[in-house]
């Protein structure tokens, strides 16, 4: 393993440490380590904040069906930890990407055959875009939308002790995404091109989609802490495989009434290098976007979030969230885009 390697790897444990250990004192000042009580789905913080997948289990019989939009805005290039402006990226490309929107919207379903499994899949639908600037002044832009990769989840409860829940996740992505997006580009005009990996819709491969989840609620609001990864499994058929990401993420909520609960999180992503790589990319040092070696990446994230749930009425049990969440590191094995925010809006509802 390289010195950046090791340097890389001891980033993430610290910045995963730094998450638990803000969450632990967040709850320490706000009271919430105390007045323990029963577990409660039905308040507004008995789900996560939004932008947490799989927080949950059900009990025998319930089924639960969601939606999300997930809007990201990606502007500007990041070398390691530190932003560099577009002449720096045409000094060693003939093309450098500017900025990169992305909009997903996710469709989830629940059910629970048992009290202690309960069975989840989620289809998404994206589309984006990504504006680019050349050596010699030129823009243009490429975009692709379609449906993304197809994740079905079983979710075993190993622990129900009062307050406390914790399961254990095994999952699978299918491969519904497409790998072949192609869009006319300057060198391909007036034909259309194959379009580089971050503007694929999927990653062409079955990947294996283990976590772990424990929560934790008090009569004031509730905690939870996440960990989850996505492993690639072999190559797909355009010979190459997104490198595996892992995410740990610790939130706190605090329910201020009823139906309003307010949450802080912190999500901590790493993900590798592309393995391999598309024979259709012979010129890596047209655009950083093609170079299989310049994907890898750390982020850690700080989001805020509103959770509202009807406890009564013509709308009880449904609920409706936001998070908004902004990156305060970024050390990217770049160039490569960076990100500036993450918004997420959902619906929930069980039956």
């Amino acid at each position: 393993m390289h010195v950046s390697d090791h340097r890389a790897a001891r980033a993430r444990r610290d910045l995963t440490a730094t998450a638990l250990a803000a969450i632990t004192t967040l709850a320490a000042g706000t009271g919430l380590a105390a007045q323990s009580t029963e577990w409660s789905s039905s308040r507004p913080d008995g789900h996560a904040p939004i932008g947490v997948m799989a927080d949950h289990t059900h009990t025998a019989g319930e089924f639960m069906f969601s939606y999300r939009f997930m809007r990201m805005s990606m502007d500007g290039n990041r070398i390691g930890t530190e932003s560099v402006d577009t002449d720096r990226v045409l000094e060693d490309f003939m093309v450098a990407p500017l900025d990169m929107p992305m909009n997903m919207h996710m469709l989830g379903a629940m059910y629970a055959p048992t009290d202690w499994v309960t069975l989840a899949a989620m289809g998404t639908f994206l589309t984006q875009s990504m504006d680019h600037v050349t050596r010699m002044g030129g823009d243009f832009q490429t975009s692709s939308s379609g449906f993304g990769d197809t994740r079905l989840t079983g979710l075993f409860g190993v622990l129900r002790q009062g307050p406390i829940r914790a399961h254990l996740h095994a999952g699978i992505s299918i491969p519904t995404g497409s790998i072949d997006r192609t869009d006319v580009t300057p060198a391909s005009a007036p034909d259309e091109a194959q379009l580089p990996y971050p503007m694929q819709l999927g990653s062409g491969t079955w990947d294996l989609l283990p976590g772990i989840t424990i929560l934790g609620m008090t009569g004031r609001g509730s905690w939870g802490v996440q960990g989850t990864g996505e492993i690639r499994l072999g190559e797909n058929d355009r010979e190459y495989a997104l490198g595996n990401s892992y995410e740990g993420t610790a939130w706190l909520a605090y329910r201020a009434t009823e139906r309003i609960s307010l949450s802080t999180r912190f999500l901590a992503t790493t993900w590798g290098d592309i393995e391999g790589a598309d024979p259709t990319f012979m010129n890596p040092m047209v655009v950083p976007t093609v170079r299989t070696d310049l994907r890898k990446g750390t982020r850690l994230d700080l989001a805020g979030g509103v959770n509202y749930y009807f406890p009564t009425g013509a709308l009880a049990g449904h609920r409706v969230a936001l998070e908004m969440g902004f990156p305060v590191y970024q050390d990217l094995d770049g160039p490569q885009l960076e990100t500036d925010w993450v918004f997420t809006i959902g619906w929930q509802k069980s039956f």
